[in-house]
């Protein structure tokens, strides 16, 4: 993934933000348990997942589901449908006007791909959502990508690479990348 950084493991880093994670998965549990219609209380525990105040023209609906929180920013009427996830610790910007459409992924972390490093880090890269795209519903976009203004990511696709601007990207696909090497026998 492009812009990769790694936090490792088993570390005081790793363990605060284990920490952040259990807060906001509480926090994200509060805010479902919530009526529809309490809009004060939706903003204020949006507040406390994001870290401050968020935009009055952002609009989430629950369930909405997020493990870290600080690493999100969103522009003006941005719509959130429900049941989506945000897996945001290497970062999540969203531009102005920006549609997500139900069940959509946004994941900015994962693993090292080799056998002998993937228990010793969590790699992370930002997303970033330029302004006017639409997201379309079920659709996951991964670690290090950019979706160009105006674009639009069809329903069920996995996005692993830049969307170029005024573009529509569809579909899904298991591509054979390359071959991985055995662990080593010392781990």
């Amino acid at each position: 993934m492009r812009n990769e950084r790694r936090l490792r493991t088993r570390t005081p880093e790793s363990r605060a933000f284990a920490q952040r994670v259990q807060l906001v998965m509480s926090l994200t549990a509060r805010l479902n348990a919530l009526p529809f219609d309490d809009l004060d209380a939706r903003r204020t525990v949006l507040t406390e997942i994001f870290g401050g105040p968020v935009p009055d023209s952002l609009s989430i609906l629950p369930p909405f589901h997020c493990d870290y929180g600080l690493g999100a920013s969103f522009g003006e009427r941005v719509f959130i449908n429900q049941g989506c996830f945000f897996l945001d610790y290497g970062g999540i910007s969203i531009g102005d006007r920006v549609m997500i459409g139900p069940r959509v992924t946004l994941s900015t972390a994962g693993h090292p791909v080799e056998l002998d490093e993937r228990y010793d880090f969590v790699t992370h890269a930002p997303i970033r959502v330029e302004d006017d795209v639409w997201i379309g519903a079920a659709a996951t976009i991964t670690p290090g990508v950019t979706i160009g203004r105006g674009s639009v990511v069809g329903a069920g696709a996995v996005v692993a690479k830049d969307v170029p601007p005024l573009s529509v990207v569809t579909a899904t696909s298991a591509v054979e990348r390359r071959r991985l090497k055995p662990a080593s026998t010392g781990t």
